[in-house]
């Protein structure tokens, strides 16, 4: 149990050492305009616009797109691997948390006083009480 809680107890620290993040992925864009004389419309060699970044993510349900500066690409990449990493250590910790409350469980649990039905997981089952008319 002891090594399981500071397993935690690191997990903790390592998210208290996040920095700026934000879902999502980055993408380079090239574009072509609606100018018929422009070299993107070029029938032999086109060049296309761009190269423009694009941060694409999910949030509550709706979609987004921003269109990040080339001096800001570094920045935006490095708060998207602190969101993944963010994901990750929580689903490390509840993992491990689980792990931590079924050992809890299972090491605390005493024989049940009669008339009272506790399960082998420690966790009592919900009752009904039914009412007859008086």
């Amino acid at each position: 149990m002891k090594l399981l809680q500071e397993k935690i107890d690191r997990i903790k620290q390592q998210l208290a050492a996040i920095d700026d993040m934000t879902p999502g992925s980055v993408s380079k864009q090239y574009n072509v305009c609606g100018s018929p004389s422009c070299r993107c419309k070029d029938p032999v060699h086109p060049k296309k616009h761009g190269p423009y970044y694009q941060l694409s993510y999910t949030r509550k349900g709706r979609s987004t797109s921003r269109f990040v500066k080339k001096y800001q690409v570094a920045l935006v990449r490095r708060q998207v691997r602190n969101y993944a990493r963010f994901r990750k250590l929580i689903e490390l910790w509840i993992d491990t948390a689980m792990e931590l409350a079924t050992l809890r469980r299972s090491t605390s649990c005493s024989p049940s006083p009669k008339g009272t039905a506790v399960d082998r997981g420690g966790v009592a089952p919900v009752v009904k009480k039914s009412r007859r008319p008086g």
